[in-house]
């Protein structure tokens, strides 16, 4: 039985055992099982299903709509890319057979597969391409796709209601179809290149500035990827049946099932085989664990996302950047990452992952925990300690609200920042919710400080995108230094050109912090050796080979 311990008790006894493991720990890669025969009699019951755990899915079922990582999670079972990602980050083929750019980098011409279609049979063709990219351009369009860092010619008219459609997007043929950009851009293939909707399912009556019809079908997904989307019943589970009419042929499993887990429960369903994959944090305890069940494949690869903590330069307190900054100071992130992580995580010291090519942190304060330091800056701010050693400034006490979900990463970090910073003289208030309420008050602006973490990051412009003004318009941050340094950086795709400006982005970011940068980690799954074909990666995670995923007869 596991046996749940308080992240209090932790920080005094996981941060000594973490380097008892020191020696002993997993190296990247799939540690294969080393006894199958242990695979648990209710998984050997499923003979035509595989589950795989999932955490907090909100019911937003379209892969350009979702404001929940989760949801993204069961639109990548849904719908295909255009253009995928190998497992080393490179742009490969996906539903588009080809792609070729001019010699100045603006246009673009995608080439389709041929007899491609829906999962209900209807053809695919390059006018679902254009009209995807259209409604990325549609005034009333609010998701998280920032269609615009792609510059296709004639998007923004078609936005402001000067033009009746995106002249930078040219139909050839019904396999084919060329797009035009004003500037050449490092990420516009991976922007163009994202799952496809159908324009006769999503696009019955469309017109510009009426996205309502649309937004009905958020729970009745009609995608073109590897299963089909059965029914989602909130709280417990995602069901989905193989799709036939996939690109790369019918996944052999026949039903796939998203079980909804946490960190209290994930381990007991794996154990007693009511899933047959799930993440875990990565920390020796829970590798043990999985190696003493004998049936688990287990996986262990390098993020691309860190996790943060936000602030919101809307609160007074926080528009001072040496509050901000004293924050950072007062903070012992390592003492976070030790007993969290426990040799499989470090310190985030810019808001990419050491996997990057961007990552360099020569000449990037590291704010190394130091209370003096954080101390100084909050007397040099005005904030001067009270009575109760909480710091007042103008009869206003220093006191910050802190939004965190329920996960691991969080368990810790709330008693480590509330002794932490009550040091230094802040008084912290955590708040505990879930996370689509967290995403929720954040959109409202209710809050001092939040805590999560970044989807994947496939190319350092993701992890600074957040940062941009008009993206970050929710915290309040603005520095024209990081929106010029972040425009040049996706100007060019030359790597070489681009590593020195991100270079001087993060130096720029470390001095006027928008956020608490707080770690990279090591991804830790398993998969019951009752299936095969599980390879998940950084920038595929468990999808990506989902469609060769099959169980063992």
């Amino acid at each position: 039985m596991r046996v749940a311990v308080s992240a209090a008790l932790l920080t005094s006894a996981i941060v000594c055992s973490s380097f008892a493991f020191a020696d002993e720990l997993l190296q990247e890669g799939i540690t294969p099982a080393t006894d199958a025969s242990q695979v648990p009699a209710a998984a050997k019951l499923r003979k035509d299903t595989v589950i795989a755990g999932i955490s907090e899915p909100q019911g937003i079922f379209n892969p350009y709509f979702f404001v929940n990582g989760w949801d993204e999670n069961v639109t990548n079972v849904i719908f295909a890319r255009l253009i995928d990602w190998d497992s080393h980050g490179k742009l490969v083929p996906g539903l588009a057979e080809s792609w070729q750019v001019s010699d100045d980098g603006k246009t673009w011409t995608i080439k389709l597969r041929p007899d491609l279609t829906f999962s209900d049979g209807s053809p695919l063709s390059a006018e679902d391409v254009a009209f995807t990219l259209t409604v990325l351009y549609d005034p009333k369009y609010d998701g998280d796709t920032d269609i615009t860092l792609a510059h296709i010619a004639g998007g923004d008219a078609y936005k402001q209601g000067k033009a009746d459609s995106v002249s930078g997007l040219k139909v050839i043929d019904p396999l084919t179809l060329q797009v035009t950009t004003t500037q050449p851009g490092a990420t516009t293939l991976q922007k163009i290149g994202g799952p496809v909707l159908s324009k006769a399912y999503y696009g019955r009556g469309y017109q510009r500035g009426e996205l309502d019809y649309l937004r009905t079908l958020h729970g009745k997904p009609l995608g073109n990827g590897p299963y089909i989307y059965d029914k989602y019943i909130p709280g417990q589970e995602i069901r989905f049946h193989a799709n036939a009419h996939y690109y790369r042929g019918k996944p052999p499993t026949p039903r796939f099932i998203y079980r909804v887990t946490n960190p209290s429960t994930n381990f007991q369903l794996f154990q007693t085989g009511d899933t047959d994959y799930d993440a875990f944090t990565s920390r020796p305890d829970d590798i043990e664990q999985l190696k003493l069940l004998g049936f688990a494949n287990i996986n262990l690869y390098g993020s691309s996302d860190y996790s943060k903590v936000e602030f919101n330069l809307k609160r007074p307190a926080l528009q001072d950047v040496r509050v901000r900054q004293a924050l950072i100071y007062g903070l012992d992130r390592q003492k976070l990452v030790s007993v969290v992580y426990q040799g499989y995580g470090s310190v985030a010291v810019e808001p990419i992952a050491p996997i990057s090519w961007a990552y360099n942190t020569q000449g990037v304060n590291p704010y190394s925990f130091d209370p003096a330091q954080a101390k100084k800056l909050l007397d040099e701010a005005g904030w001067k300690v009270g009575a109760d050693g909480i710091r007042v400034k103008d009869g206003k006490r220093l006191e910050l609200s802190l939004l965190v979900s329920k996960k691991v990463l969080n368990d810790a970090l709330i008693p480590i920042a509330k002794e932490n910073y009550r040091q230094i003289g802040v008084l912290l208030k955590p708040q505990v919710v879930d996370f689509n309420a967290l995403m929720s008050q954040r959109k409202a602006g209710n809050y001092d400080l939040a805590s999560f973490s970044t989807s994947t990051l496939n190319d350092p412009h993701d992890g600074v995108w957040d940062f941009y003004s008009t993206e970050a318009a929710v915290q309040g941050y603005h520095n024209a230094e990081v929106d010029r340094l972040i425009n040049e950086g996706n100007a060019t795709s030359d790597i070489e050109k681009r590593k020195p400006i991100y270079h001087q982005l993060y130096q720029v970011l470390a001095n006027d912090p928008p956020v608490i940068l707080l770690a990279n980690r090591k991804i830790l799954s398993a998969s019951s050796a009752r299936v095969t074909g599980f390879r998940p990666d950084i920038y595929n995670g468990l999808t990506g080979s989902l469609p060769d995923v099959n169980i063992v007869k």
